[in-house]
């Protein structure tokens, strides 16, 4: 009882303060106290509820019989717009502050919302070797779900939260891309309902083909040709470990030459960079296995255990060599709790011992809930003075790329992630017509160098990455023109199938939807 009196004493003591000094203040200057007493907490019901539901609708196998009849409710609802005249956009109505991507976006307001409820898995088809998901399953539902059953999926991006949805739409990639490519390349299926209201099943030309231009399309589109119901996405046998080899290099260009070299052998099941100044790096390589020396195992997702980043930071400084044995999930998952390492920035002392084994248990907040509470005076200093970034570069161009990103931003760590671009028609892929190896630049914290002006860098950055014919991920902030972009992405087929579907009427173009010079 004493405890529980000291704590809402605690709390009491807090919220008067935080009436003091003001609220916009704290959530700007100390933003620490409201994640900690508050979106962390919350955060932790969030997870609870969503287990819960996920456990309840898997017992119950009631997920394939409701998920018809939900599409027919989306189905109703795109009739209607158009029987209402259609004067607006239609976009999901899913709302904004609930997506990963930092960006804010304001359509939500202005356009015609279609509520999507699909957030379940529907199918494990064993023989064939393919789960069939909702769009909003996310990464964290989809492997405590396959992995129990022995099965993941090729390419599992990092944050539990994101979606498949997002993934499809957007894009996503992990450190098996070097094998699979981005996660759009493990999908064999979607089931989109279209601008009519028709229903319709796309997949790629290697199958039994239905409408193929269509299943290359829908990457990187932004929800702009129709709205996603369901994926099919291949399945790989999973394995109990990744042993895991962290190797320190030192000297940009050995560490160039020794990203390339583990990206193009094929024998690493996984491979990732974490770039720690422009002279200094760790590159990890991994294999799954069955088997591993016990004293060797390391189970990094446990709560109370150093970000992974701060981890693989010790083979650095000690500058040795090392090997580790980590659960599969838990590496899947690894940059989840720090949020690659933007938590740091929110909490300074998350990773302290002492407050890993008090509260490391409720940590990360929710990304979603950060976006809800971060008001406006926190949203402008982020944009304006922290830098949230993924490019996509040749690896030929990635001694020259990590030279630019230090000159424009200097933020490290750097992550690096490689993957395979296949020639397939759509906005991405490689200029010549052969399968290219690209890799994944992801710069996220505080810029540093002194010249840092939000606008005017990116669009630096943007001029460069266009340069070597490379591509921006689309959940960032975007600064390009028109022509720019379109200079970047390949619009033929994705122009193209907006005319033949009637979607100029019906959802706004990707460019509009997510560019800051098209939004302002």
């Amino acid at each position: 009882m004493s405890a529980v009196w000291s704590l809402g004493a605690g709390l009491l003591l807090l919220l008067l303060w935080v009436r003091h000094r003001g609220l916009e203040a704290v959530l700007v200057h100390h933003r620490w106290i409201f994640v900690c007493f508050f979106l962390m907490p919350l955060s932790i019901l969030f997870d609870v509820y969503y287990q819960l539901r996920a456990w309840a609708v898997r017992r119950m196998h009631s997920a394939p019989r409701l998920h018809g009849q939900r599409v027919r409710h989306i189905q109703e609802q795109v009739r209607e717009w158009k029987e209402e005249g259609g004067r607006r956009y239609m976009c999901t109505g899913r709302p904004g502050w609930l997506t990963v991507s930092l960006r804010v976006g304001k359509y939500k307001k202005t356009h015609k919302n279609i509520m999507i409820n699909l957030m379940d898995v529907l199918e494990v088809d064993s023989e064939r070797q393919v789960v069939r998901v909702e769009p909003l399953v996310t990464m964290g539902q989809l492997t405590a779900y396959l992995n129990p059953m022995g099965w993941t999926i090729p390419v599992v991006p990092e944050l539990d939260d994101l979606t498949v949805g997002g993934l499809i739409m957007g894009t996503g990639i992990e450190s098996s891309s070097h094998i699979y490519g981005l996660f759009q390349h493990t999908c064999m299926a979607y089931e989109l309902v279209l601008a009519d209201g028709s229903l319709v099943r796309c997949s790629p030309v290697r199958q039994n083909t239905e409408n193929s231009d269509l299943f290359y399309a829908v990457p990187w589109s932004c929800g702009t040709l129709g709205f996603l119901v369901a994926a099919e996405i291949k399945m790989i046998p999973a394995k109990k470990y990744i042993r895991l080899h962290y190797e320190p290099v030192r000297g940009l260009r050995s560490i160039c030459e020794k990203f390339t070299e583990e990206s193009k052998n094929k024998e690493n099941s996984f491979v990732e960079g974490l770039v720690y100044s422009l002279e200094e790096a760790v590159i990890m390589t991994g294999v799954l296995t069955d088997e591993a020396e016990p004293s060797k195992i390391n189970r990094i997702g446990n709560y109370y255990k150093p970000w992974f980043f701060k981890h693989v930071e010790k083979y650095l400084k000690a500058n040795k060599t090392g090997i580790e044995y980590i659960p599969s999930r838990h590496y899947y998952h690894r940059h989840t709790r720090s949020i690659f390492w933007e938590l740091q920035d929110i909490i300074p002392f998350g990773n302290n011992p002492v407050f890993r084994y008090l509260f490391g248990w409720m940590v990360p907040p929710k990304i979603s809930l950060l976006k809800l509470t971060q008001g406006e005076a926190i949203r402008k200093l982020y944009e304006q003075h922290h830098v949230v970034q993924d490019m996509l570069v040749p690896m030929k161009s990635l001694e020259k790329s990590i030279q630019t990103f230090h000159v424009d931003l200097n933020v490290y760590p750097l992550w690096l992630c490689p993957f395979l671009l296949p020639n397939n028609p759509g906005m991405v892929h490689p200029k010549g017509d052969e399968t290219e190896l690209y890799v994944d630049i992801g710069a996220y914290g505080e810029p540093k160098t002194k010249q840092f002006e939000a606008r005017a860098s990116m669009r630096q950055m943007e001029k460069f990455v266009r340069s070597v014919h490379g591509f921006q991920m689309l959940y960032a902030d975007c600064y390009m023109t028109r022509e720019e972009f379109w200079d970047m992405f390949d619009g033929s087929l994705y122009h193209s199938l907006r005319e033949q579907m009637n979607c100029k009427d019906a959802f706004p173009e990707v460019y509009d939807k997510i560019c800051k010079a098209a939004r302002h």
